[in-house]
């Protein structure tokens, strides 16, 4: 699906498909948000890398560049320059695709908090390089335990209904 004729905004709206998008979603003043009825949003190459590089001048690890956020989708490039803590976001999947650079995101397990910030006991580790895509289901720890040099890559976070017969 994603190849290097496709724009990331391209990939994400593909990925996520016109059904997961809400009929009037919030958006915030400065990216444009693809909803049905509107032709779509380009967020273009250059404004992700000035806001990446904005971010990080203002020491923020992991940088972060905001593609598009409504409350069924968040849509961001990231750049880590280091390992963070562990976090689980319920009810919403999150997809990775390595652009730059390798990690190892450890996914699973439970997250032990900590003084420093959460980690995960019993996870498994996956180590990640430029061109793979991990999906990380919903309520699922995860978290960067290592970055060789940096990582950059495309989060596409989306709600995610629980299966048909599970406890609500």
């Amino acid at each position: 699906m994603f190849n290097s004729n496709t724009t990331l905004a391209a990939w994400a709206l593909a990925l996520l498909g016109t059904t997961l998008l809400p009929a009037a979603a919030q958006q915030t003043a400065s990216v444009p948000v693809a909803v049905p009825g509107t032709p779509g949003a380009l967020v273009s190459g250059v404004a992700l890398a000035e806001q990446l590089k904005a971010a990080a001048a203002k020491s923020a690890d992991p940088a972060v560049a905001e593609i598009g956020v409504t409350d069924q989708y968040a849509i961001h490039e990231v750049r880590r320059l280091k390992a963070g803590p562990a976090a689980v976001h319920p009810g919403w999947s999150e997809v990775h695709l390595i652009l730059e650079g390798s990690g190892t995101l450890i996914t699973g397990g439970k997250m032990i908090p900590g003084a420093n910030g959460n980690t995960i006991e019993g996870g498994v580790s996956h180590a990640l390089k430029k061109g793979d895509v991990f999906i990380i289901p919903a309520n699922t720890p995860h978290m960067y335990s290592q970055v060789d040099g940096s990582v950059t890559y495309f989060e596409t976070r989306f709600v995610t209904s629980p299966p048909a017969g599970a406890p609500k």
